[in-house]
């Protein structure tokens, strides 16, 4: 596949929301590194190289602008760094690109009067987003009914849990995404008595009611501990990416956050079978678990390996610890910057490669650090939820 034919299909995912922030920088470097634009491209840029636009109705596009717009708010909080001037002219670009989505689906005099209506996300709320676009915020704490985008109630949320209707009556597909943003972690029990324990920064797809005769599929993004309901007749598949991961009933972890190399699967208890997204599930040639196995996803050449683990070391963080074993320090940060939804920035070249043992567990992110500078001696500043490592 060509450069341009792979950024055509970015910018596609880019307009319609779906790209990842690593994605967006991909978008912005080739804009950059062919002279295109300085910083995010203009919509005569999308234009000069994306031939071909979604086709959509009004109502859709209308909800791809609010929804590029929550993008751009979050990419604000995220760990790459944007200046204040571009991320306000990514909005500007961003509302732009909604509108050439939009020609000749409705007008654009009208269009900021709808926007005024829609939700604006800070980046630090639990949303759940309904099969029609519509996102909910989550508020941690109260007991109050969760509806379908009909208004029908499918569920309740009590605490940091919701728990779906198990005799909700549904002959048709209708998925709801749970996001949890950085910092926070979250418990959900879906339609068939599956168990699944979010951790920070991780993003499910899930039906609202899984279908008779149909295999039971969710897509995760992030980190996830699954107690999955048995069920002999409907397999459960967790579709992490390139990766599938096909149980019957069983207790297992999830790792595949998009910017670690490798997507990571330990089986506590039962059986799984690891196979590439891609194929069809065959037992005699796909990867199977053995309980205590860790399976791991390797996303540069898409090899699966194993090999026998303490799986505690990979499910703790259920119950607030935060593990680090032989670890280098700029994965650890990836972990800090998820568990404290902070920002780190490390200045100190040596300490990126140096590896780690350590076991934290509800410390406050001063007291971590202070770890690192003891054994270390790194010098360090906070302000906000940035620290900056030198």
């Amino acid at each position: 596949m060509n450069e341009n034919s792979e950024i055509q299909k970015l910018l596609n995912k880019f307009i319609l929301n779906q790209c990842t922030t690593e994605e967006i920088n991909t978008v912005v470097s080739y804009f950059k590194k062919n002279k295109l634009t300085n910083e995010f491209p203009t919509v005569e840029d999308i234009k000069s190289i994306l031939k071909e636009l979604p086709e959509m109705d009004a109502d859709t596009a209308d909800k791809i602008f609010s929804n590029v717009l929550v993008a751009a708010k979050e990419i604000e909080t995220t760990s790459v760094k944007i200046k204040k001037a571009s991320y306000l002219r990514y909005i500007a670009v961003a509302a732009s690109i909604a509108v050439l989505l939009s020609i000749g689906l409705f007008t654009y005099k009208n269009e900021f009067s709808k926007q005024e209506n829609k939700l604006i996300l800070k980046g630090d709320e639990i949303t759940l987003q309904l099969s029609n676009g519509d996102i909910q915020v989550i508020s941690e704490g109260k007991v109050v009914q969760v509806t379908d985008s009909k208004g029908n109630v499918v569920g309740n949320q009590n605490g940091n849990k919701i728990v779906y209707d198990t005799e909700a009556a549904s002959d048709k597909l209708a998925y709801n995404t749970l996001k949890i943003p950085y910092g926070k972690r979250f418990e959900l029990q879906l339609s068939d008595g599956t168990m699944v324990h979010l951790n920070s920064g991780t993003t499910l797809k899930y039906p609202v009611k899984f279908i008779a005769g149909q295999n039971r599929q969710v897509f995760l993004d992030g980190e996830a501990f699954f107690d999955v309901a048995k069920d002999k007749k409907h397999p459960f598949i967790v579709n992490a990416n390139d990766l599938n991961v096909r149980v019957l009933g069983t207790h297992f972890n999830v790792s595949n956050y998009p910017e670690d190399e490798l997507t990571e699967v330990v089986l506590v208890e039962g059986s799984v079978g690891l196979f590439k997204s891609n194929e069809t599930f065959d037992a005699t040639k796909n990867t199977l678990l053995k309980p205590g196995f860790l399976g791991s996803f390797n996303k540069n050449d898409s090899q699966i390996a194993s090999k026998e683990v303490n799986t505690n070391f990979y499910t703790s963080w259920m119950k607030g610890y935060l593990p680090f074993r032989n670890m280098k320090f700029k994965d650890i940060a990836k972990k800090l910057e998820r568990h404290y939804n902070v920002t780190i920035i490390n200045q100190n070249s040596k300490l990126a490669d140096e590896k780690f043992y350590a076991n934290f567990k509800d410390e406050p992110i001063e007291k971590v650090l202070s770890y690192f500078n003891e054994i270390h001696g790194i010098k360090y500043t906070i302000k906000n939820n940035q620290i900056i490592i030198k």
